[in-house]
């Protein structure tokens, strides 16, 4: 079976260069509590009529209700305003900017991230790694679905962060770019109905080759990057933010 660096390299030559979030903090973890539950598109809508005002200082000074109707579009309003309310209230612990937190071990910031009502694993990494560029790898549905029909089995996330880890450097750059790499992957072809005819990663696939035949394009699958605090039925569709990102050369 693939190791996660051989895996990496086939879909970096398959795909390109990587997409990544956004190179601002605060924007990395406003958007990543927004888009629980909605379409990233109506997240980018809302924070384009947002505007310059897009910072936590700002948001900062709005009060409950006001943060409730700015982003109303996205659903599940009150909820995340109370989320975003106190994700802001830990960025002050660090002046609203990563470098504050740079004596703070990774594992440190994670506790203090998942503490945060709201803020679950896949969160909390997606702020470590986009936000505070710290190597902690992204876990989520879609990776694993990936792996299994890849042959791999783990007994949990850790070992699947172990997998991962084991051969990759300990990198928070690359760690992005791979977790963009395989949802790039999962909306293309490894979706819950597969399309196998156009996937790179076809020789290795683990299903019978009968069913890897007879799949077909089909509809695409709508994909929702956070799915940790939303309820099963109503998960909807995630896009991303692209960006110029050079692949990885390993010696």
């Amino acid at each position: 079976m693939l190791n996660a660096l051989e895996i990496y390299e086939i879909l970096l030559a398959a795909y390109g260069r990587p997409r990544w979030w956004s190179d601002d903090a605060f924007t990395v973890m406003f958007q990543s509590v927004l888009v629980q539950n909605t379409t990233f598109s109506g997240v980018e809508k809302t924070c384009a009529a947002i505007g310059k005002r897009l910072t936590p200082q700002y948001m900062e000074r709005l009060s409950t209700q006001e943060l409730e109707e700015l982003i109303t579009p996205c659903g599940f309003y009150r909820a995340k305003a109370r989320t975003i309310q106190a994700l802001i209230a830990w960025f002050r612990r660090y002046r609203f900017d990563p470098r504050g937190a740079q004596d703070v071990p990774t594992h440190d910031l994670r506790k203090e991230l998942l503490a945060i009502r709201g803020i679950g694993a896949e969160t909390a990494d997606v702020i470590l790694v986009y936000a505070f560029y710290r190597p902690s790898f992204v876990i989520d549905a879609y990776t694993r679905r990936f792996l299994s029909r890849l042959g791999h089995s783990f007994s949990d996330d850790t070992a699947i962060r172990e997998f991962m880890v084991s051969v990759l450097p300990r990198d928070a750059r690359l760690y992005g770019w791979y977790h963009w790499l395989i949802l790039d992957h999962c909306i293309s072809c490894c979706r819950k109905s597969p399309v196998c005819g156009a996937c790179p990663l076809r020789e290795y696939c683990e299903r019978p080759a009968a069913e890897r035949e007879t799949a077909s394009p089909g509809r695409q699958e709508k994909i929702c990057y956070n799915t940790e605090n939303i309820p099963p039925r109503r998960r909807t569709a995630f896009a991303a933010d692209s960006g110029e990102i050079p692949p990885l050369h390993l010696p």
